[in-house]
């Protein structure tokens, strides 16, 4: 068995998404405050843009 890759179509799957879980996480005011603003000025939510924080960190390690 072969597979005939001339006839292979490239295909998305826009509704999967990585399994999440939910955390509460307590932060000082004053840094979910400038979380949030760092975001809107990204025009991303604040929950996306302190995940990619997180992973950005981790990975540096």
């Amino acid at each position: 068995m072969y597979v005939d890759w001339s006839h292979a179509r490239k295909v998305t799957l826009p509704s999967l998404k990585p399994t999440t879980q939910t955390i509460s996480l307590r932060l000082p005011q004053y840094l979910l405050d400038s979380s949030k603003t760092a975001a809107n000025a990204r025009d991303v939510s604040y929950q996306s843009l302190i995940k990619v924080w997180l992973q950005e960190k981790l990975h540096s390690h």
